[in-house]
């Protein structure tokens, strides 16, 4: 996990694959598990039809009423950051990144009780493999 003091609470991870072929192990995680996927959103796609030249960068949103809801009940500004959202580019020198928030910097964000960020942490393991790759 690598975390950037210029950036707090942003967590990144090098991934081992192309930026269509992570999202699509991350989006297939997720669904094993039935969290529901809102939107994946091609920025790069996008720029193209607009005529503008972009790296490959993909969002992932996704996530379970179970867990989302009762951190919205806690604090209805939580919702700020949720669904969750998974961030995924190639830089400059071709390597692949995936991006989120720490779960524990939402509920420090949002002043929510610490026994909700067990509702959170259990995304952190599928990013985590999608990004090796496994």
């Amino acid at each position: 996990m690598n975390t950037s003091e210029d950036n707090p609470g942003v967590v990144r991870l090098q991934a081992r694959q192309g930026v269509g072929q992570t999202v699509d192990r991350l989006e297939g995680l997720l669904k094993e598990r039935g969290v529901l996927i809102f939107a994946r959103i091609d920025f790069s796609g996008d720029a193209e039809k607009a005529g503008l030249t972009m790296l490959p960068e993909q969002q992932l949103v996704f996530g379970n009423p179970r867990a989302g809801t009762p951190l919205m009940l806690a604090n209805a500004a939580a919702a700020l950051d949720l669904p969750i959202r998974v961030i995924c580019w190639q830089d400059q020198a071709g390597q692949t990144w995936l991006a989120y928030n720490d779960p524990a910097y939402i509920i420090k964000r949002h002043a929510l009780p610490a026994g909700l960020a067990d509702n959170l942490a259990a995304i952190v393991p599928l990013i985590e493999r999608a990004a090796s790759g496994q």
